[in-house]
């Protein structure tokens, strides 16, 4: 449910952004008579999100045995894929996404096309719904339909009160401090997804692997099964029996990506190394040299 609700108010939100940005700039030109192709782009792009995801549920729900931990496997990679490019994708175009808006709206303005604004939200909000069917797919093999999708529907219902408030013009609503701290929650549920893909393909035996556990606490009636360890798993992808390869994947790509998210793959700190010996040999040669010594 934790995964859901953090996937959808996330990319619930970048959908609502957009229609937010169009509509209050709308507003701001005395044009509010495109309001309806505004919404009619957008719930043509939930519509068709939803077409798919269902469609993409239904067809895996019928797979079986080697050819289901297979496919669950290659989804869990794939979307830890989009889910990295996504975040390092908005950070970078979140101080310009108003402005390139707000010039595709004027274009569609000044050329008269009557889809231009439905077009440019329908590929706006589509885009962020099928990311969003891809991750729920991922993270709903952790969890129960039920779970996620009250985990899911969660998310939206935030991200479209917080569209809505930027809509009227919240200035509240610190936009980077959101996607800072949302990428970084979304690192993490991305690194369970890559340690579940490595697990999933361990198991149909597509690499050769330790097959003993680090440990093993299945049993346990807290972390082993239970509520807490499914609400564990699908948040941080926590495995009561993980590989070394599952674990090794987990914190390389948790390390690695908040380093270039957070630090630009800089170093926190200053690293100063004490100069080499033969380096200070070369310095005093050099200092004799010139007679200075």
């Amino acid at each position: 449910m934790g995964a859901a609700f953090l996937i959808t108010l996330r990319e619930g939100l970048e959908a609502a952004l957009i229609v937010a940005i169009v509509l209050a700039y709308l507003r701001q030109l005395g044009r509010a008579d495109q309001f309806g192709w505004v919404a009619l782009g957008a719930l043509a792009g939930v519509a068709v999100s939803l077409a798919a995801g269902a469609g993409i549920y239904v067809a895996i729900g019928e797979l079986e045995g080697r050819a289901e931990a297979m496919t669950e496997g290659i989804i869990a990679l794939v979307a830890v894929a989009v889910l990295t490019w996504m975040i390092f994708w908005m950070r970078r175009q979140a101080r310009t996404i108003g402005a390139e808006l707000r010039g595709q709206v004027d274009r569609a303005l000044a050329t008269g096309a009557v889809l231009g604004l439905a077009s440019l939200v329908f590929i706006g909000v589509l885009r962020e719904g099928l990311e969003t069917a891809l991750f729920l797919m991922a993270v709903v093999f952790d969890a129960s339909a039920a779970s996620t999708a009250i985990g899911a529907f969660g998310g939206l219902a935030v991200a479209v009160a917080l569209g809505y408030a930027i809509y009227q013009g919240g200035r509240q609503i610190n936009l980077r401090r959101f996607f800072q701290i949302t990428g970084g929650l979304i690192i993490v549920v991305a690194a369970g997804l890559f340690g579940r893909g490595v697990h999933e393909l361990q198991e149909v035996g597509a690499f050769d692997t330790a097959h003993s556990p680090v440990w093993s606490v299945e049993s346990n009636p807290v972390v082993g099964h239970g509520h807490f360890a499914d609400f564990m798993k699908g948040l941080f992808g926590w495995s009561p029996d993980p590989s070394i390869e599952q674990l090794l994947v987990w914190a390389l790509y948790l390390t690695a990506a908040c380093w270039f998210f957070y630090l630009d793959g800089r170093l926190p700190f200053r690293l100063q190394l004490p100069p080499l010996p033969w380096a200070r040999r070369t310095a005093a040669v050099e200092v004799e040299a010139d007679g200075t010594g």
